[in-house]
């Protein structure tokens, strides 16, 4: 479903892409780890067009996504429409005045009437049990409930992958609790999810597969999430661990004190 080969990407000449060759296919929960700075948000972006890979090629259900048919409206329209960007800071995401809004301003955009855009609010205010918000306005929400808000708002398209920037951020642990339970939920009826995450005590829950990214920026690796969680070495090598300290072999059980990002 997504293939990147030999992506890189840099900003004022200074890399944030290395060389980058990825496959994912539809319906896997992949995670992107690495310590800030190593491209996680980078690879993100270009995988939701918002930027192009100075070289190498970027493919969507096989065909190669470029500047020139981002500029085509309804090619655009397409492709924004399967995949869905959660950002890290649901404050740069939320800009209309009214949560109903918000959850309607992508079906409006696509053009769809306004019985079928009600009908996609109604299913999502429920869906992530927001009803008693719809007439609120967004900057008066918490952070949890902005995330919600978020989420509702690209969920509106239907979307068949879903990508998600650091989404743990900023939640108290009970809304982080509601957020694995839910992305669980959407990999089982068959969204592809793509979540970049530091959280080490919940990757493994909302992914089968985690891609660790290098500080230089390219692949270091690229194998099962609870079997990269016993690779101390590694996750130490990539600074994304501060210190192990504690093992069980019989259930591979690993704890770590982490980097504070």
């Amino acid at each position: 479903m997504i293939e990147l080969t030999n992506v890189s990407y840099a900003y004022a000449g200074i890399d944030a892409l290395k060389d980058v060759s990825l496959r994912i296919e539809k319906g896997e929960a992949v995670a992107l780890m690495g310590a800030n700075g190593s491209g996680k948000s980078t690879l993100l972006k270009i995988i939701n067009g918002i930027v192009s890979p100075d070289s190498g090629a970027y493919r969507f259900n096989n065909e190669e996504i470029t500047p020139k048919k981002l500029k085509d409206t309804k090619f655009a329209k397409l492709f924004h429409q399967k995949i869905g960007f959660v950002f890290q800071n649901s404050d740069t995401q939320l800009f209309c005045t009214n949560v109903y809004d918000e959850i309607a301003f992508g079906p409006r955009q696509m053009g769809m009437d306004e019985a079928d855009v009600e009908q996609r609010v109604n299913d999502c205010l429920s869906l992530l049990n927001i009803q008693d918000f719809k007439s609120r306005q967004p900057y008066h929400l918490s952070g949890g409930e902005k995330r919600k808000v978020a989420i509702a708002s690209v969920l509106a398209l239907n979307p068949e992958v879903l990508v998600l920037d650091e989404p743990m951020n900023g939640l108290d642990p009970r809304t982080q609790r509601w957020l694995v339970e839910f992305l669980i939920m959407l990999n089982k009826a068959g969204k592809t999810i793509l979540t970049s995450t530091h959280n080490l005590e919940l990757v493994q829950e909302i992914s089968q597969r985690a891609v660790l990214f290098g500080e230089d920026h390219s692949i270091a690796a690229d194998m099962a999430t609870t079997k990269l969680l016993t690779e101390t070495d590694l996750l130490k090598k990539v600074n994304l661990v501060d210190e192990y300290y504690h093992r069980h072999d019989g259930d591979q059980h690993v704890h770590f004190h982490l980097h504070n990002y």
